[in-house]
């Protein structure tokens, strides 16, 4: 069936128009004004703000860490993502059987989300040992399954080795692949976790001080000189939390390094480590890196509006606080014992609108471009995806910018009992969420069904093209 959005506030990652958008099946057929189709249903958005569906390219659904699992499965999770106008997720697999090959995640991954995702989606390969096979594999997987990235991890149980990591990133440029990578020192925070539990400090407010912003500023500039040693190949940092981390971006942004994308996620830039100051409720907020000070924030929405990070996602992965089996209170007499992870997919496009535009953080394009347009120009989804041109996927979001979004038990759309942004009221609300066409949210009621989301064969980032 045809529709025409009438009369909105249409916003693209370089400016705001009033327009009419005609949608022809799964897609754009036509943006201007004044459209007329004489079978068209019409939309009215007058007065409204009319923008492309969102896409979080950092999202962990069903992420199986060992000793607990998030608890939002790829319908539950993409639901969630639905509510808040994220149309494209790009999910980061978890580690698999030790020694596995990077073909059986990939696998696993389609026997968890095909039929189950209510948007479209797509994968990130995982590293967790380097040898011959799995560096082969990585060419393959790309070239049959479309995944255009994989993550290497510089902490944790299945940490890659300066060498290794070398070797990875090698490979990668001769492939045309995407490394993303969590950047933090592994040595220097298993040594501050260890002081801190033997001398009896085991309180959430010691989970920041066991991972400190250098931490993570050492473990970037390491990395963007490993990935300078390969050629430059192209490297992207992950949840970037910290404004000495930053620091290091910004340093290599001015030695001109190419091929280097930069995410930092929703709660770096609205949360900070006084949340840890309750021993209770700061168990919600345990996620790896921590959240930061005050300073850290404005540094990070600093460099939003000068364009010196690319992308806003959030790494959702999400665990119950006090329901089900509680995982969050793994960690109640003990903090490193609680799995890392929070909610946040449905929240991010709303944080981003009320707490960016509409506090004058940011324009409306740079909300656009960093959640929509340059994730998918990072991760091979544009103009497919993030775009609202003629031809495009109709994927859509329509935003009323004199209602208001309530964060509270009533918001939540996901498995989680909590959100870390609880109590906020935000300036705006969505009104109408477009998948390819088809309308799957309308005033925050779910209308889609599960396996409508489609997977998506990625194509080629612009860090390799640039």
């Amino acid at each position: 069936m045809k529709k025409i959005i009438r009369n909105g506030m249409i916003a693209t990652d370089s400016e705001v128009f009033t327009a009419d958008i005609l949608i022809d099946g799964e897609k754009i057929s036509a943006v201007g004004t004044g459209l007329v189709c004489d079978d068209a249903e019409i939309i009215d958005a007058t007065g409204k703000y009319v923008l492309p569906g969102a896409v979080d390219v950092h999202t962990h659904m069903d992420l199986d860490v060992g000793f607990a699992r998030a608890i939002d499965d790829f319908y539950d999770g993409t639901v969630a993502a639905a509510c808040g106008g994220t149309t494209t997720i790009v999910d980061h697999m978890a580690f698999g059987p030790k020694d596995c090959s990077l073909w059986h995640q990939v696998n696993e991954y389609h026997r968890l989300a095909d039929g189950n995702a209510v948007v479209d989606y797509g994968f990130h390969g995982v590293f967790q040992h380097v040898h011959e096979n799995t560096l082969a594999e990585m060419k393959e997987i790309k070239e049959q399954e479309g995944i255009t990235s994989f993550k290497v991890y510089m902490t944790y149980d299945y940490m890659l080795h300066d060498d290794e990591i070398l070797e990875v990133l090698r490979a990668a440029r001769e492939a045309g692949v995407v490394i993303t990578v969590h950047c933090e020192n592994h040595g220097v925070i298993q040594l501050l976790r260890r002081e801190y539990v033997e001398n009896g400090c085991k309180s959430a407010k010691f989970h920041p001080l066991s991972r400190p912003a250098r931490c993570e500023a050492e473990a970037v500039n390491r990395m963007i000189h490993l990935a300078a040693m390969a050629g430059f190949a192209p490297l992207y940092i992950v949840h970037l939390s910290s404004k000495e981390g930053l620091h290091e971006v910004q340093k290599a942004r001015a030695e001109h390094h190419k091929h280097l994308g930069v995410e930092t996620c929703t709660q770096y830039l609205l949360l900070t480590d006084e949340m840890y100051e309750d021993p209770e409720e700061g168990l919600k907020a345990i996620m790896s890196p921590p959240l930061r000070k005050d300073a850290d924030r404005e540094e990070l929405w600093q460099a939003l509006r000068d364009g010196v990070i690319d992308t806003v996602a959030t790494d959702h992965c999400p665990f119950h606080y006090k329901a089900g089996k509680a995982e969050k209170q793994y960690g109640k007499d003990d903090f490193t014992k609680c799995p890392n992870g929070a909610p946040g997919v449905q929240e991010r496009l709303m944080l981003m609108f009320s707490e960016g535009f509409m506090k004058g953080r940011l324009t409306l394009p740079q909300v656009v471009r960093y959640s929509s347009s340059n994730p998918c120009r990072m991760f091979g989804l544009y103009p497919q995806k993030g775009s609202l041109d003629p031809g495009t996927d109709a994927d859509i979001v329509i935003i009323d910018p004199k209602s208001s979004t309530v964060i509270d038990k009533d918001y939540i759309r996901g498995a989680s009992d909590y959100s870390c942004y609880e109590g906020m009221e935000l300036e705006g609300r969505i009104e109408h969420v477009f998948l390819r066409g088809e309308e799957i949210v309308r005033n925050s009621e779910f209308l889609g069904s599960r396996g409508d989301g489609r997977y998506i064969k990625r194509g080629e980032s612009i860090l390799v093209s640039e």
